[in-house]
């Protein structure tokens, strides 16, 4: 699946948008870290890629994900 049909932020007819880049910026971001670090993948084994690249020993849940995304 592809960042396009997770995020209804970049369908066209739809009125989840972002108002400004930086939001939008922020969005993009948040959600390819929760891609790569706290969803499970299938054709993976049930690892997510962070898992299979060797940057954690764990799947990380959504309150790791944004107590890490303010910092």
């Amino acid at each position: 699946m592809s960042v396009r049909m997770h995020n209804r932020r970049f369908t066209r007819l739809t009125n989840a948008h972002s108002r400004s880049l930086d939001h939008h910026a922020a969005m993009v971001s948040l959600f390819v870290a929760f891609y790569n670090f706290a969803r499970k993948h299938e054709t993976l084994k049930g690892k997510t890629p962070a898992m299979v690249a060797g940057l954690t020993d764990h799947v990380w849940t959504i309150r790791e994900l944004l107590e890490r995304a303010v910092l």
